[in-house]
Parts: C-alpha cells; structure tokens; sequence
C-alpha cells in the first residue's frame, strides 16, 4: 500500500487549480478553490451512469449529461454493477433540480464553482426480487479514488449481495476538486440542499423514489464515507437526518470542524479547534428534523493523515447532538461506553470495539480503532485503493451496526 504524501498531494493539486484558472485573488473566509485534502489510488476511471440531477452542483444553470440509455452491465471485478453509455451533448438545466428544494427568501451568497457532470455507480444485491424493498447504503469515496476503485477496495458490493441491500456511489468530478475529494470544509457544502451535500442527498432520494430497478426501503438509507468521504457523510447525517437512518465515518472528521481551507489542514492534524461548539453545530444543521443519528467511527489509530483525534470529535458531537435533539434519551459519553472489546485478526491487527447501547440495548454508537493502521479501509481488499487487508473487516462491521439501528424513526 503505497500512501501519498498529503502536503505533496496538496502542493500539486494547488498548482492544478491555478493552471485551470481556478485559483488567484485575494483570499475569502472560505477560499474558492478546493485543495487535496485527503488522498488514495485509483486506476482509470470509466463511464458512470449518469443520474438527473445526481451530483450537479444546486445552483441555477448547472449543466449535468441527460439520462442513459438502457443500462449494460458492468463484467469483471464488480459483479452486478450497472453503467451506462458515456453522456450525450450537455444539456442545461432550469433553475432547480429535480428533488432540490432551494430557499424561497432572499439567497445567500454563493461563490462560485467550476459546472459540472456528476454521476453514480449502483450496485443491487444479486438474488433479490426487484420488487420486494431493500436498505440503501451511500458510499462515498475519498481523494483521487471513484467508484469503481472504492467498490473494489470496500468489497461493499459483495457484502451487499450476502445481506441484500443496495448500494450507490456518488462520484466526484475533477472539474469540482482536481484530486476528486469532496469539498467537506467549504460553507457552501456544508448545508442542506445546497453544493456537493444537496446533490449527494437529491441523487440519493431520486433513486429511493424509483431511481433504480430494485425497490428501496425509504426508512433504511444508510450513508458512510472514507477520509474526505467520511467528512461528506457526517455533513449529510445533519444535514439530513430525515433521509439517513445512520452513518458510519472511516478516517474522517466532525461536521463543521473546519470552514476554510487553512482550518482544514489543521482539523486533520490536530482536530477541530473548539469541540465544544460541534455538537450544537451539528444540531443546528437538523433543524426542526432534529433527532438522534445514531453513529459509527472508525479510525486507525497511527493515521499520519486524519489525526485519530477526529474520531474522538465526531463521536462526541454525535452524542451532544443526539442529546440535544431528545434531552429525555441516554446521556451518552465518549468516555464511558457501555461495553469495551478487544481483540486481534488471525494474522493481522489488534482491534478496540468500544459500543454505547441505548436502554432496550441497541447499539447506537460504536467506535473501532486498529493499532498500527495508518489512512486506510479496514480489512479491505489487499492492494486495492487506500486499504489495509490486516485490520478488521470495516465493510462487515457497518453492515452489522446499519443493520442493528434497523430503519429511521
């Protein structure tokens, strides 16, 4: 596993931005320009089925490809995946987006952002009757990753085809961050129905509605990320806690823990300045769909890239934020789990589960650290994109924690 060097990736992502003309001016509160935050490897990219609206920036006049033709599948390493053909002429959406809800008041400002195409792999559980409804688990990949090079690595599909469920993975466009990582630490992207958030939670809700040709349980929609994927997935776990039941973090950071790119590169040193602040932060993000998310984090705990600190962060916010959403439930602490277990793959790493359960005894927050493990997927596939086959197997342990919190009340 060869891992890339963050301040490298980020020197040459910068000088990316500023041959294409993205970068330059002075600096705002949050600069307009996206850096490589968080990184892993991936082979050539292929066609994705594009999607209505999947992935489209949420702003006026954004321009995505139009639907595909009959869908073909997808032979070799991904076994029931469905592409597309590649996207005809571009053509130019209204205003809206199809399942985006944009605000009636007077807008925000919004910087701007490179147009772009988005699309999205989808994976439906092999054996299953189209029309009986399946849960829905939301990958999201990391830098310089894309689905097929996240699937591969995860082995989320072949888990889905054990445990019938379905799974999309969104995929991030180099025209929105040169090194494919989403833009967790801009404001613009950390708000419900707005930026890369809305697009991930409209393409989400399309399929749910009828987007694909497996029918989807609306109560058990699932959403987990790795490194800058993880950081999107806490955002969409606040941001819209009416669509997502759960989410599981790999490797990535607390909502709001950072809103510039500066502060970015200090959350994933040393963590967010002010934990204090995160878990209002996250409830206010809910709205008045506030209500307990519960949550999973996994972290290796000799990570050079995302400090395990973050792990530590994201799990206290999800509790302060559950607390405030139903002062009457369990008073949670980080420190205090319900239950400690320890343990060690034949072969591989040792492992702390760490699991807080709510009265009826549901697990409804867990955190897994690997010792030794630097930036990468647990127990994945060995030489594929950012993983580390020795750890535990992440891909089993979300499904079981997804699995155990059944559907969103």
């Amino acid at each position: 596993m060869n891992l890339t060097n963050w301040r490298e990736l980020y020197a040459a992502n910068r000088a990316t931005i500023e041959r294409a003309g993205l970068g330059g001016g002075a600096p705002t509160a949050a600069p307009a320009a996206p850096a490589a935050l968080l990184a892993g490897a991936a082979p050539a990219a292929t066609p994705l089925a594009d999607l209505p609206g999947v992935l489209a920036a949420a702003l006026p006049g954004a321009v995505i490809g139009p639907p595909p033709a009959l869908p073909v599948r997808l032979p070799g390493a991904l076994p029931g995946a469905i592409i597309g053909p590649p996207p005809a002429l571009p053509m130019r959406l209204p205003a809206t987006l199809p399942g985006v809800q944009l605000p009636t008041s007077t807008p925000r400002p919004m910087r701007a952002r490179p147009t772009r195409e988005g699309g999205a792999l989808i994976h439906l559980p092999a054996g299953v009757d189209r029309d009986i409804e399946v849960p829905l688990v939301c990958m999201l990949h990391g830098c310089t990753q894309d689905p097929h090079s996240f699937a591969a690595a995860t082995r989320m599909n072949e888990a889905a085809d054990r445990h019938g469920f379905a799974v999309v993975y969104p995929r991030q466009e180099p025209g929105a961050n040169p090194q494919r990582c989403w833009n967790w630490f801009l404001p613009e992207h950390q708000e419900r129905d707005a930026g890369e958030t809305g697009a991930i939670a409209a393409a989400t809700r399309q399929i749910v509605t009828g987007g694909s040709a497996q029918a989807i349980d609306a109560r058990r929609v699932f959403v987990a990320g790795l490194s800058s994927g993880g950081a999107m997935a806490a955002i969409l776990a606040f941001t819209d806690p009416d669509l997502f039941a759960a989410v599981a973090v790999h490797s990535g950071l607390a909502y709001r823990s950072a809103v510039t790119m500066p502060a970015a590169f200090s959350a994933m040193a040393r963590g967010g300045e002010d934990p204090t602040m995160l878990g209002p932060a996250a409830h206010a993000a809910m709205g008045d769909r506030a209500r307990p998310v519960p949550g999973m984090v996994i972290h290796g705990d000799v990570d050079p890239t995302v400090a395990p600190v973050n792990a530590d962060q994201l799990l206290g916010q999800l509790m302060h934020a559950n607390r405030l959403a139903a002062p009457d439930g369990p008073a949670h602490d980080p420190d205090r789990p319900s239950e400690r277990i320890r343990g060690t793959v034949d072969g591989g790493r040792a492992f702390t589960r760490s699991l807080w359960t709510d009265p009826d005894g549901t697990v409804v927050h867990e955190r897994l650290i690997v010792h030794g493990m630097g930036h990468a997927w647990s127990g994945g596939l060995a030489g594929g994109s950012y993983t580390d086959p020795q750890g535990p197997d992440a891909t089993e342990a979300i499904w079981r924690f997804f699995a155990a919190n059944g559907a969103r009340g």
